[in-house]
This record gives structure tokens, C-alpha cells and sequence, in this order.
């Protein structure tokens, strides 16, 4: 301890507060909350530490605090300071899963929109949360097409209005002739409270109508959209009958680390969990508090937490303004036995993780022999490239780090040389751009390149290598034998071809990296060829015209949800003979899809094989 520290020591007071512990350079590398300054930071410097609280202390040069009125200050100032910081030797909890909302405009037509926080705008009402995206936007989409009409107002479509009102499913929310926007809201707001008998209801007497008429298609429809009612309504079967928005949090311990997770329950349901795995480093009591309080500093709150320990019941229910339960018996200790067993299953994938990481590390290390590298590729990029017929040509990288796929790290590169049927000029572009841009701008490099091809694609790479300027990175290249099999790797430098034993699990890790590159290629060129006919799809059809196109480009904003209309949904957007023309050509394009993926497939097959 040198003498400035000694000194500050001295002179701290016996109160509770928030100290901050600094390195060298005067960065905060610690945050702490004391009931006492002088006894809780002294303990760093006279008591034996270990782990991570000892590098922590081995990096201290300085200190200050602030004093508080209470614990309950020193905890918020605490999470304050963390969140304004960011101090390395503190836990951060990452952002937890964020569940999505429906919001419902208060006034006028009550339309519909995917909100992320119940408190977004004061003009909406908001319903959920939903488990996720897409069951939000579900139940948005068989509102839309049961009231039709907020769509059709949304879009001030005049002309197109009274066909609307004769398509409706439930009519029974005109009044005197005319939209009574109340009575689409009550409608609206009870399926969304779980109310939704009447929305069956009248969709199965349209059903039958259907059927009745012979009109077997539509009433194919009538049935899908009913089971996504009932399949929606069966996800929400309630677990708790009070419907009490509650957290349940539990935590489990190990080696030095320590697993906290937060199940959430709304209106009964259980929604989700938030789980994060940390190194212990303070009292584990204090860690659990401040992970609490600063979860719910960026989480909205429940009406009541339950929780395990005694000892945090009444510290954290003055920080966060709710009910802290510590249950003994019943459901309620059911809830928390569930999470503990979360907690600990949490933990035990942790280091399954970790040890499948050192089983990596020891693959790695053969690679780095195989390959005469002088350090170990923990850092390893893929390159492939897929088109159809130099259409859409796209390049793939994806990055391994230690052995485990990094999908933040992925690149895609679109082909910008003319000849895009050139795989090999396609390969040395990709390679010469992603290299320079490393070079120009200070990024990291990889440890290890590697392309999905022999010779001509190891000349390709290298001669884009040299180009660009890039030091220090080893080239290989998976190459097939004549049966069209990966057996071998090639050595970039020397062009030595290395023999692979295909029962060994370096060969089954290097089998998992070349298919992950090649699958994200080619999801890629799919995505570019399908964002590429979309664009033009509606063009040439008879009566779409510019404005029928905006709307009908609205609510299909993407290929996939057009790929998947019914008949029956897009005559709700345009009349029947327009709605007919494009879904022949939605049953084409279909077709010719397959056709297309098969070649793409075969294409990128004999590539690899070159």
C-alpha cells in the first residue's frame, strides 16, 4: 500500500457511503457501497485476498468516496456510479431480453403498433408484454384483418372503404351507418385482455359461410386464423390466478463464479428469464443487492420480487419501492425452488462453455502445428462466395474465436467486380477489400484465414493478401479429394496439402467452420435475390398502379411475409382480379425459387470441389 492510500485511510469517516477505487491513470476500476467507509475499504488492503478482488488491489493507486444519509443512498449512488463508469471489476449486467408491447392510440381510431416500453408515449394504452416480436405482430395482424377498417383509415384510403366494411368480420361495430371508433377500441382492447370468444366466433361463422358457398380456400383461411387464436390464447394460460405482475429471483454459486436469474411473470404468465453469470468478486450478499437495484434501473418494475435471503429483504425494498417477499411454504416457494434450479442449470452450462473452450484450445493447438504457425489461431475467418448465374453474387465471412462461432463478427461483402460469375476474381475481391480495411484502419487481424477451396482459391486469396498489404496472417485452404470429400488442408505459405483423419475432432471442428460459412453465403445470396425480386414484384401487374403498390409494399414489407399471403388477405388490400394476378405470381415465383435454390446449391457444390 503506498502512503497516499495509508493516509486517505486514516482520515475516512465511520458512515455508510459509495467508494471508488482507481488504477495508475486515474480510471475508476470499482465501485462499492459500505454501511461503514473506513472498515469496508480498509478490509481490501489488511485482509489476505485472492481471485479477482487480489488484481483488483494490486491495481489500486488511489480512492475516493462519497459520503451518504443511509445504506439505502449508498446503494443508488452506487448503481449510479456503475452505470456511468462502467468500472472493469465490477458485474455489468448486460442488457436483459426486452419483451415487446402492443400499444393502442387512445383517441380516434385505435391503431396498432409494436411498442418496447409500457411507457413510450402517453397516447397510447399498451398491452403485453409478448414473449417476442413476432407473436406481437401476430396478434396485430389478426386484428388488422378482423377491423380492417383501422388499416383502411390509417391509410385514408376513401375509395376503397365501403368494400372494407362489406369484407369485415365482425360488422357489428358500425353505428348509425358509420365507424364508431369507441366500439372498434372495446372490441380491440377486450381480445387483447383475453377476450377472445368473439373474434372465434365470428371468424368460424364466416367459416361456414365459406364452406356452405364451396369456396373451400377461403374457408381454409378462416381455420388457420382461428388456430392462431386458440394457439395465442393457449400461450397465455395463466400459472398464477392473482395475475400479479412478479420477478422471482434465485441465485447458486460455484468456483468462485456466481449465477443470478430473474424469472418474470406478468399478469400470471411466466414470460422469460434474464440470467448472467459473473466471477464473485465483493461480499456475495452486496453483489446480489447491487445487481438487483441496477437490473431494475434498466427493467421495468413488478409489484412484488421474491427472493431468498432475509438479510436483502428490507434494504431492497426501500431502494426499489416495491414488495420484497421471502416466502416460506406454497406456490410462492415453488416459484423460488423453480428459479434456484434455473440458477444452478445456469451455472452448469457455464462451465460446460468454459470446458468446451479448453477442449478448443487443445484443437487449436494441433492446427497451429499442422500448420508451422508460431501462435495459436484463436482467431480464425472463413471466406465463401454464392450467386446465381453472376446474379447477386455475395461474399461470406464468418469469425471463430476460440473455437466457437462469433455470428457479431460476420461480414458480408456484395461483388462489385463485372464478371460475378468469376468465383475466383469474386474470392480475391472479397479477400482484398476485407484485408485493406484492416490495414487502413488499425483493426484487429486474425490469427488464421481460411477459404473454402484448394489451389486456385489459395493463389486467389494470397494474391489479394499481397495486395493489400496485411502482415502476419497465415492463409489455408480446405481442399476435396476426388470423391468431392474435404480430406486435406493447404498451406497458404508453402502450398503443402496436409492430410486430415476424418475420424479426429480437429476434422469435425474444420467440417463445422466450412459448412457455417457456406450456409451463411448462401442465406446471404438468398437474401440479396429475394430483396432484389421483392422490388419489383408488383410491377407490370394490371391495376397496381403507384399508390396501390405503396400500400400493398406496407403491409408486406418483406418477401418472406409476401411469400406467405393468402388470397383472402390480399383482397382486403386490392380487388379480386389484382389480387389473383399476383398470387399466381407469388405460386410462380415460388416455383421458381426451388428451381433456382437447387442451381445455387449445385453451383456452390462444384465450386468447393475445384
Amino acid at each position: 500500500m503506498n502512503e497516499l492510500l495509508q493516509q486517505k485511510i486514516d482520515l475516512l469517516p465511520d458512515r455508510p457511503g459509495s467508494y471508488q477505487m482507481k488504477d495508475k491513470d486515474g480510471t475508476i476500476i470499482y465501485v462499492g457501497k459500505a454501511k461503514s467507509l473506513v472498515k469496508r475499504v480498509k478490509q481490501y488492503f489488511t485482509r489476505p485476498q485472492v481471485g479477482k478482488v487480489q488484481r483488483m488491489v494490486s491495481e489500486i493507486t488511489d480512492f475516493d468516496i462519497i459520503e451518504t444519509n443511509s445504506e439505502k443512498e449508498a446503494l443508488l449512488l452506487e448503481i449510479n456510479l456503475i452505470q456511468k463508469y462502467y468500472p472493469k471489476y465490477n458485474i455489468l449486467l448486460k442488457d436483459g431480453k426486452m419483451y415487446p408491447y402492443i400499444a393502442v392510440k387512445k383517441s380516434g381510431m385505435p391503431y396498432l403498433k409494436i411498442a418496447h416500453k409500457a411507457t413510450e408515449r402517453k397516447i397510447y394504452d399498451y398491452f403485453g408484454p409478448y414473449p417476442n416480436s413476432s407473436s406481437a405482430y401476430k396478434v396485430i395482424n389478426i386484428l388488422n384483418l378482423c377491423y380492417p377498417v383501422m388499416e383502411a383509415e390509417r391509410n385514408k384510403d376513401s375509395s376503397n372503404l365501403y368494400r372494407y366494411l362489406q369484407q369485415l368480420t365482425d360488422p357489428s361495430y358500425l353505428k348509425d351507418g358509420k365507424v364508431d371508433p369507441e366500439t372498434v377500441r372495446k372490441k380491440v382492447i377486450a381480445f387483447l385482455n383475453g377476450d377472445t370468444s368473439q373474434v372465434i366466433s365470428n371468424y368460424r361463422e364466416k367459416m361456414n359461410q365459406a364452406a356452405e358457398a364451396l369456396d373451400f380456400e377461403r374457408a381454409e383461411e378462416f381455420k388457420e386464423k382461428i388456430q392462431d387464436i386458440e394457439h395465442i390464447a393457449s400461450s397465455q394460460k395463466i400459472m398464477m390466478k392473482d395475475r400479479v405482475d412478479r420477478d422471482v429471483f434465485a441465485y447458486s454459486t460455484r468456483e468462485g463464479y456466481i449465477s443470478m436469474l430473474f424469472l418474470l411473470y406478468r399478469k400470471g404468465i411466466l414470460l422469460g428469464k434474464n440470467l448472467y453469470v459473473n466471477e464473485i468478486q465483493e461480499d456475495i450478499r452486496e453483489e446480489i443487492s447491487s445487481a438487483i437495484v441496477q437490473f431494475y434501473a434498466a427493467h421495468p418494475k413488478p409489484k412484488e420480487l421474491i427472493i431468498a435471503d432475509t438479510a436483502l429483504q428490507d434494504e431492497l425494498s426501500a431502494a426499489l419501492d416495491l414488495d420484497v417477499i421471502v416466502p416460506t411454504r406454497g406456490l410462492k416457494k415453488d416459484l423460488l425452488m423453480m428459479a434456484l434450479d434455473n440458477a444452478k442449470q445456469g451455472l452448469d452450462q457455464h462451465f460446460m462453455t468454459a470446458r468446451l473452450e479448453d477442449d478448443n484450445i487443445a484443437l487449436l493447438t494441433e492446427l497451429k502445428e499442422k500448420l508451422h504457425m508460431d501462435r495459436l489461431p484463436l482467431e480464425i475467418e472463413l471466406f465463401d462466395n454464392a450467386h446465381t448465374q453472376g446474379q447477386d453474387a455475395v461474399g461470406g465471412m464468418v469469425t471463430y474465436i476460440n473455437g466457437q462461432k462469433a455470428p457479431q463478427l460476420y461480414r458480408r461483402f456484395n461483388i462489385r467486380q463485372p464478371n460475378r460469375a468469376d468465383d475466383m476474381a469474386s474470392m480475391k475481391e472479397v479477400i482484398f477489400r476485407r484485408c485493406t480495411r484492416i490495414v487502413h484502419d488499425g483493426l484487429k487481424a486474425p490469427d488464421l484465414i481460411i477459404v473454402d477451396g484448394g489451389t486456385i482459391q489459395v493463389e486467389a486469396a494470397t494474391e489479394a493478401m499481397r495486395a493489400s498489404g496485411i502482415k502476419g496472417v497465415k492463409l489455408a485452404g480446405l481442399v476435396k479429394n476426388d470423391k468431392h470429400e474435404t480430406n486435406s488442408l493447404m498451406d497458404g505459405d508453402t502450398g503443402e496439402l496436409i492430410p486430415l483423419d476424418k475420424k479426429s475432432p480437429l476434422f469435425f471442428l474444420l467440417m463445422r467452420m466450412q459448412d457455417e460459412v457456406h450456409r451463411y453465403a448462401i442465406t446471404t445470396h438468398r437474401t440479396m435475390r429475394a430483396k432484389s425480386l421483392f422490388s419489383t414484384f408488383f410491377d407490370g401487374i394490371p391495376g397496381i398502379g403507384p399508390k396501390k403498390k405503396e400500400r400493398l409494399l406496407d403491409a408486406y414489407p418483406t418477401m418472406e411475409s409476401l411469400l406467405n399471403v393468402t388470397l383472402g388477405e390480399l383482397e382486403q388490400l386490392t380487388d379480386s382480379r389484382s389480387a389473383t394476378l399476383i398470387m399466381d405470381k407469388i405460386n410462380s415465383l415460388k416455383v421458381e425459387q426451388k428451381r433456382i435454390d437447387a442451381t445455387v446449391e449445385r453451383a456452390a457444390s462444384q465450386k468447393r470441389e475445384s
